[in-house]
């Protein structure tokens, strides 16, 4: 990236200046505002630490240190021999009950998976529960890695009664197309939302830190009968999504 490059991101350095607020700070908000404006996107690189430094006349430790504390708030991601980039977030409405494929159909982004398991099997007390099973009656599980434009973006565990859908390999794309198919798509859902760390197994498979942040969701979806339906836990990163909701005034 050019020098010319950086000054179209960030103007005129000696504007960058402010008395007695730490350089890294300076740094940090200088790139802030070229995201908040829009001449950094999301998925954009950053120029390199070398170029940074020499434009905003500040050594290297400071733009690494600036460059650390937005990575920290998930502004930023970091890719070993790729780069810093602006982090890629998807905002998704809590209130809206879509599939995975819907909602990155709708963003214009390619939607793959890699299959982790598919099985038949009893159900386990959370499962029974949530799909209100009796203990011998199977299930269906589906677990998959999901990607949208070739970047993970979540881990996806999800279980449906087998007198809905008995055959594992069933499903290839959208599991809520599949149960529509068979008029039982999900119309309502209870959904329980926490922030979790994660093993060392699932943050390689979503590409972040071991102990990394997530958004862990315990979603339980219900036909129009208000018969459970789905059962699905899924783990989202951190710097990926915005979940917003729409909340009224119940006065």
């Amino acid at each position: 990236m050019t020098a010319h490059r950086v000054n179209d991101l960030f103007g005129n350095p000696d504007s960058l200046r402010e008395k007695g607020i730490p350089l890294y700070i300076q740094v940090k908000k200088a790139i802030q505002s070229a995201i908040v404006a829009g001449r950094l996107l999301n998925g954009d690189v950053l120029p390199p630490e070398r170029d940074l430094a020499k434009y905003m006349d500040v050594s290297r430790v400071t733009i690494r240190k600036a460059i650390d504390e937005l990575v920290k708030e998930e502004t930023l991601t970091q890719r070993q021999g790729a780069g810093t980039f602006v982090s890629e977030r998807v905002e998704q409405p809590l209130n809206h009950l879509r599939s995975f494929t819907e909602v990155m159909r709708d963003r214009g982004k390619e939607t793959t998976a890699k299959w982790l398991d598919r099985s038949l099997g009893i159900p386990h007390e959370d499962e029974r529960q949530a799909l209100q099973l009796e203990p011998d009656q199977d299930v269906v599980r589906f677990y998959r890695l999901r990607y949208a434009d070739g970047k993970p973006m979540a881990l996806e565990l999800a279980t449906v009664p087998s007198h809905y859908l008995d055959n594992p390999f069933a499903i290839d794309g959208s599991l809520y197309e599949v149960l529509e198919e068979q008029g039982k798509r999900p119309v309502r859902a209870f959904q329980r939302l926490r922030a979790i760390t994660v093993d060392d197994q699932r943050a390689q498979l979503l590409d972040i830190p071991e102990l990394a942040a997530v958004l862990y969701i315990e979603r339980t979806g219900v036909d129009k009968e208000g018969v459970p339906v789905e059962f699905t836990r899924s783990w989202f990163p951190g710097d990926s999504y915005d979940f917003v909701a729409e909340i009224h005034d119940t006065h």
